[in-house]
């Protein structure tokens, strides 16, 4: 996937100190699963999906969300991105909206779900309607499924981690290194036969045919990438994330995803899947990551990395918003906006003269 920005991911660094504002502008690998370069959605068909779910579709409205996974504690990283997608969505005057991505049950805890609303709230965030939980969103997610593959649109696939690492290894003409290559797709009946006798489940993938899709990203640029034959079903039953994170944002009528810049390279997909259900495409916004000062991705052994961690070393909730929000260029650090203020003072516009 290619993006019209620098050779390096826009991200900010955090140390036990305040973190270092860098450039805030993503950047995307050349060429990844479903990954491209960085403008309006360009599909290479038309819509021909037939699920029809509850949300707004067909038109983009301004309202957003944040969804977190509770399966840890939010770090400062996600507490950012939290700020950044609340702030698009009110000073907007739209609904900000409380999704948990918790499909992945083995990885699930359940003090979780309140201690992330928690910090959240301690932040100065809040957000409209009930808090959904994808867990309780299975029916929906079977509907798209259904749709899918009514359209022929969805294989069976056997194929185990190591294969796929294999085969993805290889040149395949129009997809990007690393992306699977359709193996299973092409099966013989009897090679097909053969597999679902050994009893092993399979995954469910789509078929994108290398599919073309370009889209305009407000951080990153105009983007665009090439769609590989991503799973939308893993092979436990469990519904994958570019599936339920499709219908979930539709469903709730989402038409602003604002989220970190390591979803980048997985728009593609997430766009090309809403087009073949007929639903509507929203806007995105891909922002900065935050890392240590070993220039990893932000995690638990940076440190001081949560809020409570935070409080430990004598700072407030406040003084950590008033942290984050200097790294995004909307005040100085110290200064001690209320988040009313942080609306005020926030744009898109201002957003990108940070970088």
């Amino acid at each position: 996937m290619t993006c019209p920005v620098p050779s390096h991911h826009g991200q900010v660094t955090v140390e036990a100190e305040p973190p270092r504002r860098e450039t805030i502008r993503p950047v995307l690998r050349h060429g990844g699963h479903g990954r491209g370069a960085c403008s309006g959605v360009v599909a290479s068909s038309s819509a021909i999906g037939r699920v029809r779910l509850h949300g707004t579709i067909g038109f983009v409205t301004a309202d957003g969300r944040f969804a977190p996974s509770p399966t840890g504690t939010l770090h400062l990283g996600n507490l950012r991105t939290a700020l950044v997608a609340w702030l698009f969505a009110r000073s907007q005057d739209a609904r900000y909206l409380m999704r948990m991505e918790d499909l992945d049950s083995g990885r699930v805890r359940e003090r979780f779900y309140d201690q992330q609303l928690a910090d959240l709230a301690a932040l100065g965030l809040d957000w409209d309607g009930p808090v959904v939980r994808q867990s309780q969103r299975i029916a929906l997610y079977e509907e798209a499924l259904e749709a899918l593959r009514a359209d022929d649109l969805v294989y069976p696939c056997w194929c185990t981690r190591a294969e796929i690492r294999e085969a993805a290894s290889a040149p395949h003409e129009a997809l990007p290194e690393g992306a699977y290559p359709g193996t299973c797709r092409r099966l013989t009946a009897a090679q097909r036969a053969q597999r679902e006798a050994a009893g092993r489940p399979p995954a469910l993938r789509v078929r994108a045919d290398a599919a073309r899709v370009a889209f305009e990203d407000r951080i990153a640029g105009r983007c665009e990438g090439v769609v590989d034959d991503f799973v939308v079903r893993r092979n436990d039953g469990a519904f994958a994330y570019n599936l339920a994170v499709v219908v979930d944002d539709a469903d709730q009528g989402v038409g602003e995803v604002v989220r970190g810049a390591d979803l980048l390279d997985s728009t593609p997909r997430q766009l090309w899947l809403g087009a073949r259900l007929g639903l509507g495409a929203p806007r995105h916004a891909h922002v900065a990551l935050m890392l240590g000062p070993d220039g990893d991705r932000l995690a638990k052994r940076h440190g001081a990395v949560t809020l409570a961690d935070r409080a430990a070393l004598g700072q407030s909730a406040a003084d950590v918003r008033d942290e984050l929000a200097a790294s995004l260029g909307i005040g100085a650090r110290g200064e001690g906006l209320a988040p009313a203020e942080l609306v005020e003072r926030f744009s898109v516009g201002g957003l990108l003269e940070a970088a």
